[in-house]
């Protein structure tokens, strides 16, 4: 791994701030002061493949960093206390003013998301959204711009997030 492991980015016990806060295993580390030990789990994000009538592809183009400009699906991460589900109907909603009807749960894959020089860890959750209307669309909250694409013209490469580009090329197959 060319990356420090997450886990060193965290000096100060997140429970009572105390320095002893030292590495305990490949996955958490423990306070000596307090006894808490903390796991670094991946966070849950979710991903849609939306279609036109038409068979096209929804695609977002990415408003900010990380890989902004780049192409992208709609989707987010998964807030507290929230079903990947709901998380997807809800960032949805927010990227693009659609509803969602029936979210379909396709697949998952892992991912690193580079944020204010930090690696994310995340598990992606991939759903097949069916829009019944799609007269509200508009490109909002993490989004510049959306537009359909034929998938025989994607290009997996111009995807900016690593999942993302494998997900596409597995959707393809």
């Amino acid at each position: 791994m060319n990356s420090p492991h997450p886990l060193e980015s965290f000096q100060f016990c997140p429970k009572c701030g105390s320095p002893r806060f030292v590495i305990h295993n490949f996955k958490s580390k423990k306070c000596e002061a307090c006894e808490f030990v903390y796991y670094f789990n991946s966070s849950a994000a979710t991903a849609a493949f939306i279609f036109d009538s038409n068979g096209r592809l929804l695609i977002a183009k990415r408003a900010h960093e990380p890989a902004k400009g780049t192409l992208d699906l709609p989707g987010g991460f998964v807030d507290l206390h929230e079903t990947a589900e709901t998380a997807i109907q809800r960032e949805i909603l927010e990227e693009t003013g659609l509803i969602v009807d029936h979210p379909q749960y396709l697949f998952s894959l892992p991912n690193i998301y580079r944020y204010s020089n930090f690696d994310v860890h995340t598990v992606d959750l991939f759903f097949q959204c069916q829009i019944n209307d799609l007269s509200h669309l508009r490109a909002d909250d993490d989004v510049a711009e959306l537009f359909f694409l034929e998938m025989e013209a994607i290009q997996p490469e111009l995807f900016g997030l690593n999942s993302i580009q494998k997900a596409v090329r597995l959707f393809r197959l």
